[in-house]
C-alpha cells in the first residue's frame, strides 16, 4: 500500500469539522467509579452503532469524482462495514464489503440494509485483505482499510476532539487519560493525535493484545498462531499497522489486556450505570477501568466504541453473574 502522507492533528481537526457538519455529538456521560467521576464517550449511539462512521466519512469524502464512480471496497467484521456502507450510500458511491462468514448477524444485516454488496470469507483459512485487494483491482475501486489508512485514523480521532470540547463546556478536567478499545489501533492512534496532552491506553482482549506487546517490545508483534476465542469480534486483528503503531509508540501509549470475564462484567455495568447497550469490544475500556488496571482519576475519559450486539449473546451476558 502506498502511503501518501502521515496522519496529523490538523487532519483530525479537519475530520472533526466534517463530522460535525453532518452528525450531532455523541453523548458524554459521567458516572462515578470508586468515588471518582469518570467521563464516558457513547460512540455506541452513532447512527450505525459505532465510531467507525467517523473514519469512513472522512475517507470517502476525500475521494475524487473519478474514484467515487468506480466505488469502494472494504473489509470488516461489521462496524467498519456499516460505516463505509453508510457513508457510501449518503455519497452515492457503490460499496463492496468483505465480511467473515461468522460475522454477527446484526452487523451483516445492517450492512446489507445500507445497500452494500457483501462478499463472505472464512476467517480461519482466507485472507480478507487479499480478497479485498483482488476485488478492488478487478473493479478499479478504491480500497478502504479499517485502520491502516491516514484518513481513517484522522476520522476516528474526531471523537477525541469532540469529547475534549464537551468536557471543557461542562467545566470538567481533562481529558488527562483516555482508555480506548483497540483492534488495529485506528481509534487509539486518532485519539492520540487529537489529544496530545493525554495519556493513551489502548485496551485489547487477552490473547489478541498484539498492540500491547508491540508497544512493550518497540516493534510490531503479530497475534500469532491459535489465539483464544473472544467475544470481541470487532477487536480481532491479527497484526496492527505501522501507521497506528508508529503514532502510539511516539506518544508513549501503554497497552492493556482484559479478560473475557472482565468484558462481560463491563457490559453489565454499562447497562446498569450508563443505560447503554455495549458490544463486547466496545466495553474493553470500561473493563480495564472497572478491573483496576488503570486507576479512576479526575480527567479520565473512556471511549465506549460500539453497541452492535447479538441479541441472544447479549441476553446471556446480562443474565450472567461472573
Amino acid at each position: 500500500m502506498t502511503i501518501l502522507r502521515q496522519p496529523t492533528r490538523a487532519g483530525v481537526r479537519d475530520a472533526a469539522a466534517k463530522v460535525a457538519a453532518i452528525l450531532p455529538p455523541t453523548p458524554l456521560l459521567v458516572q462515578e467509579v470508586r468515588g471518582v467521576a469518570v467521563a464516558f464517550k457513547a460512540e455506541s449511539l452513532q447512527p450505525i452503532g459505532a465510531f467507525k462512521i467517523r473514519g469512513a466519512w472522512h475517507r470517502l469524502t476525500a475521494l475524487d469524482a473519478r474514484v467515487r464512480d468506480k466505488g469502494v471496497v472494504a473489509f470488516s467484521s461489521g462496524n467498519h462495514a456499516q460505516g463505509v456502507a453508510w457513508a457510501a450510500k449518503r455519497l452515492g458511491i457503490p460499496a463492496v464489503i468483505v465480511m467473515p462468514a461468522d460475522a454477527p448477524r446484526v452487523k451483516l444485516e445492517a450492512t446489507l440494509a445500507l445497500g452494500a454488496e457483501v462478499v463472505r470469507y472464512d476467517r480461519a483459512t482466507e485472507s480478507r485483505e487479499k480478497i479485498a485487494e483482488q476485488l478492488a483491482h478487478a473493479r478499479g475501486a478504491a480500497l478502504v482499510p479499517s485502520f491502516d489508512d491516514t484518513w481513517i485514523i484522522e476520522g476516528q480521532g474526531s471523537a477525541g476532539i469532540e469529547a475534549a470540547r464537551q468536557m471543557a463546556e461542562a467545566g470538567r478536567e481533562g481529558p488527562a487519560r483516555v482508555l480506548v478499545p483497540c483492534g488495529g489501533g485506528g481509534l487509539s492512534a486518532g485519539i492520540a493525535l487529537a489529544l496530545p496532552e493525554a495519556e493513551i491506553f489502548p485496551v485489547e482482549p487477552e490473547g489478541w493484545d498484539d498492540m500491547r506487546r508491540s508497544l512493550e517490545a518497540g516493534w510490531i508483534e503479530p497475534v500469532g498462531d491459535n489465539p483464544p476465542p473472544t467475544a470481541c469480534d470487532s477487536l480481532q486483528t491479527q497484526r496492527v499497522s505501522s501507521l497506528t503503531f508508529d503514532v502510539l509508540a511516539r506518544r508513549g501509549a501503554t497497552g492493556i489486556a482484559v479478560s473475557e470475564r472482565e468484558i462481560r462484567i463491563a457490559q453489565r455495568w454499562a447497562a446498569a450505570k450508563l443505560r447503554l447497550v455495549v458490544e463486547p469490544g466496545g466495553a474493553a475500556g470500561i473493563a480495564a477501568l472497572l478491573a483496576g488496571k488503570i486507576p479512576a482519576e479526575p480527567g479520565t475519559l473512556v471511549i465506549v466504541s460500539g453497541g452492535n450486539v447479538d441479541q441472544e449473546d447479549y441476553a446471556r451476558t446480562l443474565g450472567g453473574t461472573e
